[in-house]
């Protein structure tokens, strides 16, 4: 995926004009990025024991957040939140505290939870004034790009960032974690759980092995269907994190899967591979 560009005076003035930025130039879809390091993003301050204050984005969790639907797939009600203006504007405040914080002083646990906060919180940023929308994929980054992710969204130390910059050009070059697939959330019902808890670097460990295994043993993340197995397509299209090859994927799917997972991965040594880009509302 990739982005495009707003100023924090407009990001803050209002969600649309947020959103209506600037139209990038076409990007590959998220299937298709690679990891690329955006260098000055790759430092640390380890003695740094301060925290980062979450509590505003859990509290939009709290409220919006839908956790309990028979499918095990967690629903964020963009409806419910595109109604109350006081928490619209939580949610800009939240995302403007972060925006002036350096998250290179910070410990690398502080930043990595800094950094998924960030791009769940800037995904439901993203949607709720296009909300009703089928997907996220129908908000456009530019003229021939589908979906937000290109779009230049939040300045942090003068620098303008995208979902995919924070993604692919930080998060996954900076910490080599498959985890982190489970972690961000790109708004779909294909897509790992949006986490019921802000992550911070008490909790991190917990829910990054919390995310790969609830996932991994839904039918999103594997499944057989007819005598075949079929796998989430972000198994696919992040190879690379995974191993670079199909024995790597197996052998991820085979760290996390229960008994009944993992005695079915025992009779496949291939699958097809399966996505729903269906938003994941209520």
């Amino acid at each position: 995926m990739k982005r495009t560009r707003p100023s924090l005076g407009s990001f803050l003035g209002s969600a649309t004009a947020a959103l209506a930025i600037v139209l990038g130039m076409a990007g590959l879809p998220a299937a298709a990025q690679d990891a690329e390091l955006i260098p000055m993003w790759d430092a640390s301050d380890e003695s740094n024991t301060a925290t980062i204050d979450h509590a505003p984005w859990q509290e939009i969790l709290d409220r919006y957040l839908r956790t309990d639907d028979p499918s095990g797939i967690h629903r964020f009600d963009y409806g419910a939140l595109k109604a109350s203006a006081d928490d619209r504007q939580k949610l800009g405040g939240y995302l403007k505290s972060l925006a002036t914080l350096d998250p290179r002083s910070f410990a690398k646990a502080e930043q990595m939870a800094y950094w998924i906060n960030l791009y769940n919180a800037l995904t439901v940023f993203v949607i709720v004034p296009r909300y009703p929308v089928d997907s996220i994929k129908d908000i456009k980054s530019g003229l021939i790009d589908f979906g937000p992710w290109n779009l230049e969204l939040i300045p942090v130390q003068g620098e303008k960032l995208t979902l995919n910059n924070i993604e692919h050009g930080i998060l996954r070059p900076i910490w080599r974690d498959p985890r982190i697939h489970y972690a961000v959330n790109c708004a779909s019902i294909g897509c790992p759980n949006l986490a019921p808890e802000a992550y911070r670097s008490d909790n991190l460990e917990r829910l990054l092995e919390q995310g790969a295994t609830e996932y991994i043993n839904h039918p999103r993340g594997a499944q057989v269907t007819d005598g075949e197995l079929l796998i989430s397509s972000i198994y696919d299209w992040f190879k690379a994190d995974f191993g670079g090859t199909d024995e790597g994927v197996f052998a991820h799917l085979a760290q996390y899967a229960r008994p009944e997972l993992a005695a079915q991965l025992d009779n496949f040594d291939s699958f097809d591979d399966y996505y729903d880009w269906s938003l994941n509302a209520p």
